[in-house]
């Protein structure tokens, strides 16, 4: 049996010394550690972790926000660690699912996070909508004005060619074809 650690922050301007302190002090034989974002794919570490680890190890953390991205990313990675009969720990929350109890505590937080997550898009999608009703435009401003974008239609069926279309009017052959389209 190994206890494995996994630490990870979301930029390289953060620090893992808090973390990996209070693994190192748990007791753990293997940290893994990373400095990506939650919401990256990518996160090779946590991979290297997820495939390490073995029947009979605890997987050991210090928040339960450094390892997934969602709660849904969340209960995916339980479920692979329960079916490798892996143990999972947060030291700051207090939870062990290698106990009735803490398997508990786990359902219960993650469901209050998965809550949270709901109530907070739902006040942006608010606040989006009250934006919106008082003028406030989003997205990225138009690099063409109406205008240019007849220019550059007829332009393209007087028989410009896309790429003297794309430097004239500095844009993308994406960004050309579409407002050909529009």
């Amino acid at each position: 049996m190994a206890i494995i650690g996994y630490a990870r922050v979301s930029s390289i301007g953060q620090s893992l010394d808090v973390q990996m302190d209070k693994l190192t002090e748990y007791g753990c034989d293997k940290v893994y550690q990373e400095k990506i974002s939650g919401t990256n794919a990518q996160r090779t570490e946590l991979k290297k972790c997820l495939d390490y680890v073995r029947d009979g190890d605890v997987l050991v953390i210090t928040k339960l926000d450094r390892l997934a991205r969602s709660t849904l990313h969340l209960h995916k990675i339980i479920d692979e660690l329960n079916s490798k009969n892996v143990g999972f720990k947060v030291l700051d929350q207090s939870i062990d699912t290698t106990t009735k109890e803490g398997r508990l505590m786990f359902a219960i937080l993650a469901s209050i996070a998965e809550f949270e997550t709901e109530l907070r898009k739902e006040r942006q999608m608010e606040g989006i909508e009250k934006a919106k009703s008082k003028g406030v435009q989003f997205g990225r401003k138009a690099k063409l004005t109406s205008t240019q974008v007849s220019q550059l239609q007829k332009k393209r069926s007087d028989g410009v060619l896309i790429k003297d279309l794309m430097a004239e009017y500095q844009l993308s052959k994406a960004s050309v074809y579409r407002l050909l389209a529009s």
